[in-house]
């Protein structure tokens, strides 16, 4: 029983809403190996890589209404204060915002950055401009949601990229989050923007690797001296 459990806990899960494009690249590897046999061990190896793409590991998140996570694995791309989207609904004044880049080999499921109440949900059509350029937060197509919080209103926005086309959000407006939730994910690359209420101060510098649900990418000005760990 020990060895099937250490096998078991080697292999990271896979997120259920990977399975419809795994056995979707399988059966054309299938397809295409009975035309030609190379193109099915091509065919392969990409199913290979789409399950590697849904994986969905456990994460250690800090538990504390101070702290402010990453929600996505991937690049912190811009840390600086910038107006958010209208659909928003959070003023037109600049707030904090850490975005965080997330290419195809990443860990695409999205988790909460804080702890709080969905206030609302709102999706925009928009372009597919590669989600690294600044001007993806106000052009791509994107899924934005406010959760309010002990500090105010935080701002989450979920953009498509130029291969992303498919943005999926799990949780509604109402529902309950802890910090490390997930609470959706992003097909085939993009990035995540926070936005945040003032008092809360960067953790994070352009260019620094994050892990959603574990990197603090921000404070409210007072870390607590001890902190409490979740698994998820």
């Amino acid at each position: 029983m020990d060895m099937i459990a250490s096998i078991r806990n080697a292999f990271v899960p896979i997120h259920r809403a990977g399975y419809p494009f795994i056995a979707g690249f399988f059966v054309v590897s299938l397809i295409l190996g009975l035309l030609w046999e190379p193109l099915f061990w091509a065919g392969l190896v990409l199913t290979l890589w789409c399950a590697y793409f849904f994986r969905d590991p456990s994460r250690v998140t800090p538990v504390s209404d101070e702290l402010v996570v990453s929600p996505a694995d991937g690049r912190v791309s811009l840390v600086g204060h910038v107006v958010p989207p209208s659909e928003l609904g959070l003023g037109d004044e600049p707030m904090l915002r850490v975005s965080v880049f997330m290419n195809v080999f990443n860990c695409h499921v999205n988790r909460a950055p804080v702890r709080g109440r969905i206030a609302r949900i709102a999706y925009r059509e928009g372009q597919f401009a590669n989600a690294e350029l600044d001007k993806a937060s106000e052009v791509n197509e994107r899924s934005s949601m406010v959760v309010e919080t002990v500090h105010g209103e935080v701002g989450v926005v979920q953009i498509a990229g130029a291969v992303a086309r498919r943005i999926v959000v799990f949780s509604r407006s109402g529902d309950p989050l802890e910090a490390g939730e997930r609470f959706g994910l992003i097909r085939f690359g993009s990035r995540l923007d926070v936005y945040l209420p003032d008092g809360a101060h960067p953790r994070v510098s352009e260019g620094q690797m994050a892990i959603a649900g574990e990197t603090v990418i921000a404070d409210f000005g007072q870390r607590p001296a001890s902190v409490l760990w979740r698994k998820d």
